[in-house]
């Protein structure tokens, strides 16, 4: 009998296999100072390009105020216990109800987490008859949701709706056998390619097959739609979304997430999602603070406007100088490189220690091997003058890509690797 952990210690895992060269600078980096467009990184200020604060709340004056208030009156703990047993409240309940009415939906309940929440809302509308399909590109945290599911999954291609509607046959041939349903699974905007998903189509095909749709929304929800309550608004089927689930951890710069849906629906999950029913209810500084946060999204429309700016200026601005930026839909923004993993990391010290842009760096496994994605979140708290210094950066550092710079710069590390 082996060891368990026996292939630990062969195999760190692509990424893992890269820790010695790469831990607390490529990966588990350390900014510090206040959350905004300009931090340090090593000491040194940097234009921070990697932070999820889209409308510019992590640091603002009233948002402060109001989480510091709510820590003086309530500490860190209070309420203490789950919901169902002794950490319900007021307060709970109003942001819920202020939710559901922000995204036009019956009703709303509070997740403590996005990830965790996630993965238990999946786990809770399926039952081991029912199938699952889900895009190919989800999130993690949907993936780690459908492998709890007991039946049958399927995937389709990423947006490809040839590809759903092909599943889809394949998954009501099998609920017929099953006696079971079928949930379909899609992101609002898929958070590595910036990309729509195409929440209109799959809408439109309910009229040819008998499904359910959940839509994950965390990066949609504060940014798209007139009124900023997400990619459903922005596309017009906001009603046609069965379930919706938008984290706290983006545009409300905080912690915590939520799901709407009919009464009936949530009324049924939250007597059924196992992280929340055995877990200490969300801690009340977080429950003011988001009722602030939702707030401000309502009644401040200017903070979705000024991140626009920056994200069109920045997106064009890439655009117009020759940089793939894939096909984006939203506020992230890809840009595409080609390159080694080797590479990848001289270029990104170069693009930190020589130009102050601090940006995060994706790699194979996550995108195909040969390919860099240098990923970039514009902030309502970013100026014209850090786009304009990071489009001259990109310029520069493409040059040095092209021209050998970087290859001849990571020889001693591929060395040093064995690869």
């Amino acid at each position: 009998m082996k060891d368990l952990f026996e292939k630990i210690y062969r195999d760190k895992g692509p990424l893992g296999k890269w820790a010695a060269q790469a831990e607390g600078y490529f990966v588990f980096p350390k900014l510090e100072g206040e959350i905004s467009n300009r931090m340090k990184f090593q000491g040194k200020d940097v234009i921070t390009w990697s932070i999820n604060d889209y409308l510019g709340l992590a640091n603002h004056p009233e948002v402060r105020k109001v989480d510091g208030e709510a820590g003086v009156r309530y500490g860190s703990a209070y309420p203490m216990g789950a919901r169902m047993m002794s950490g319900h409240t007021d307060l709970h309940e109003q942001l819920q109800n202020e939710l559901a009415a922000f995204v036009n939906k019956k009703a709303a309940y509070l997740l403590n987490f996005g990830y965790q929440g996630m993965v238990s809302t999946i786990d809770a509308l399926v039952a081991k008859d029912d199938i699952i399909v889900y895009d190919v590109d989800s999130h993690a945290c949907i993936i780690d949701g459908v492998r709890l599911h007991m039946g049958k999954r399927f995937t389709y291609k990423h947006n490809d709706m040839d590809s759903l509607e092909k599943n889809l046959e394949r998954a009501t041939k099998m609920a017929e056998q099953t006696g079971g349903g079928i949930l379909v699974i899609s992101e609002g905007v898929f958070g590595m390619r910036g990309e729509q998903g195409r929440l209109k189509e799959i809408v439109a095909l309910k009229k040819k097959f008998n499904f359910r749709f959940f839509v994950d929304d965390a990066h949609g929800f504060g940014t798209l739609g007139a009124t900023g309550a997400g990619t459903g608004e922005e596309q017009g089927v906001q009603d046609e979304i069965d379930v919706y689930f938008a984290t706290f951890a983006k545009s409300m710069a905080s912690t915590g997430a939520f799901i709407a849906a009919d009464q009936e629906i949530i009324d049924y999950l939250k007597y059924n999602l196992r992280s929340q029913m055995f877990a200490k209810s969300l801690q009340m500084q977080l429950v003011v603070g988001a009722l602030k946060r939702l707030d401000m999204l309502r009644t401040m429309p200017e903070l979705k406007k000024n991140l626009w700016t920056i994200v069109d200026a920045l997106q064009s601005g890439l655009k117009d100088r020759g940089f793939d930026i894939g096909t984006t839909q939203s506020c992230v923004t890809p840009v595409y490189l080609k390159g080694s993993i080797p590479e990848a990391m001289a270029l990104v010290r170069d693009l930190r220690e020589n130009y102050g842009i601090f940006c995060s760096i994706v790699v194979y496994p996550v995108i195909p091997k040969g390919l860099i994605l240098l990923r970039m979140i514009p902030t309502a708290t970013h100026t014209l003058e850090d786009v304009k210094e990071t489009l001259d950066a990109f310029d520069a550092i493409r040059s040095r890509l092209e021209n050998g710079t970087y290859k001849r710069m990571s020889a001693a590390l591929i060395a040093a690797m064995g690869e």
